[in-house]
């Protein structure tokens, strides 16, 4: 019999170092080894996925970062599962930390609700639960017809403060956006701290791109109805009576900071640090107003693009980031990146939901809002 004594296996769908480093940190803390397989990229780029040994009747853990390459990373996940699933697997459950595309979590316009599209993908590759960690919307649970736990990354952050930060409880929580204000209340509550928020922004972060709301319409040479047509200017609509009252545009104020942060430690959350933009400014205008140290605190450390340059040369002290996104080459580049390992909550969650045991015991303490 080639079935492990565990009843269960933990496989990686990554076979780059960098993927397969929060892997192995996790499989240390089971006290199991890594199922076997290979994962890779053809020559005409196809991903191939090869499981060298048995899994059938077994639930199988599958474990996913997400690199830069995104798109490949999600084929390596869907064809992993797909092989276990036709390989006879009893359970497939994706441990993926960070979930891609959750901030195309919303419709906007003429666009897509892409979390959703791939919550569909996932369950028809045969996965038949999730565990992930701090989702960009809580409401994505909702996409996804089988179970999603859906940790919680603060406990690890509110705990490197109390720790790494000298005095911090001469800080302040601050929200970079009126959005981020309900994580930034749970963490100053937590942390018995004040609040401060950021609200205004430089530019506008939707940009309105052309829609066809502001074309001309066509003519039409026919009396017969026409349809409800929106007030423009001074043009009289063709029903009177049905007319829609005027769209205001929205026009952010400048950039103002609701609290005090004079003299104190400025401590932003969120939940993803990608473009970081809006973060250096965000700490240029702490700054100015008197803040002498600027923390970032994120789930998910993207760092996309020039992000740790930027970082480097902006007002930012410290950039305190989990493993959940592999981001080694980002922290070589940039020494005030530092990490939190949140393997150990991976682990138990793999644990406990093999055992059947509850999983209440990993949300204690835990706001809805975090």
């Amino acid at each position: 019999m080639n079935a492990p004594k565990s009843g269960y296996r933990v496989f990686s769908a990554n076979s780059s170092v960098a993927c397969t480093e929060l892997a192995k940190k996790i499989t240390e803390r089971l006290g199991v080894e890594l199922g076997k397989s290979v994962v890779f990229q053809e020559s005409n780029r196809e991903t191939r996925v090869d499981v060298k040994e048995s899994v059938r009747g077994q639930t199988i853990f599958i474990i996913q970062t997400i690199p830069r390459d995104v798109n490949t990373a999600i084929m390596e996940l869907l064809i992993m599962a797909y092989a276990l699933k036709t390989s006879c697997a009893k359970n497939i459950i994706g441990v993926i930390p960070y979930f891609p595309y959750s901030k195309q979590c919303k419709m906007r316009k003429r666009g897509s609700i892409v979390s959703k599209l791939l919550a569909s993908m996932l369950a028809k590759a045969g996965l038949t639960h999730i565990i992930t960690m701090d989702l960009h919307q809580k409401e994505i649970q909702g996409f996804f017809t089988f179970p999603v736990d859906n940790l919680r990354a603060s406990p690890f952050l509110i705990q490197y403060i109390q720790e790494e930060i000298p005095d911090y409880r001469n800080a302040i929580i601050v929200a970079k956006s009126p959005s981020a204000a309900k994580r930034a209340q749970s963490y100053a509550e937590r942390l018995r701290l004040g609040l401060a928020v950021i609200h205004g922004e430089a530019q506008c972060s939707e940009s309105d791109m052309a829609d066809g709301r502001h074309s001309p319409p066509c003519v039409r040479n026919t009396t017969g109805h026409t349809g409800l047509e929106l007030p423009s200017g001074k043009q009289q609509a063709p029903f009177p009576g049905i007319e829609l009252p005027m769209m205001m545009a929205k026009e952010k104020p400048p950039i103002t900071v609701v609290g005090d942060v004079g003299g104190r430690i400025a401590i932003i959350v969120d939940d993803i640090i990608d473009d970081v933009g809006d973060f250096v400014a965000a700490a240029e205008i702490l700054k100015e107003r008197g803040a002498y140290k600027i923390y970032i605190m994120a789930t998910h450390g993207l760092l996309s693009a020039d992000a740790p340059r930027l970082i480097e040369e902006s007002a930012i002290d410290e950039v305190v980031v989990t493993n959940t996104v592999p981001h080694e080459v980002q922290k070589l580049q940039c020494p005030k990146i530092k990490t939190v390992d949140v393997s150990m909550i991976l682990a138990e969650a793999i644990r406990r939901i093999h055992n059947g045991e509850s999983m209440a015991y990993l949300f204690r303490n835990i706001a809805v809002d975090d």
